[in-house]
């Protein structure tokens, strides 16, 4: 076998696992994304949430788990 040969068939696989990760990241992403607008969507439609309020406690969350690992 010549070396070009080998090398074209190394490119070969490793392009197909960098497609195959790439898609499955992009599936993830995509799935992700539409949970999170459904979830959205349902604390505005059933609970008048905003996003904007349901925003200011995410960013509190790390707080609140400082106080309760500290206790203060």
């Amino acid at each position: 076998m010549p070396v070009d040969l080998i090398i074209w068939i190394g490119a070969l696989i490793v392009a197909g696992l960098v497609l195959t990760w790439l898609l499955k990241v992009v599936k993830a992403t995509i799935t992700t994304a539409i949970s999170v607008a459904i979830i959205i969507l349902i604390l505005q439609l059933a609970f008048g949430i905003g996003p904007d309020r349901l925003w200011q406690q995410i960013v509190q969350i790390p707080q609140i788990v400082w106080q309760l690992v500290t206790g203060k």
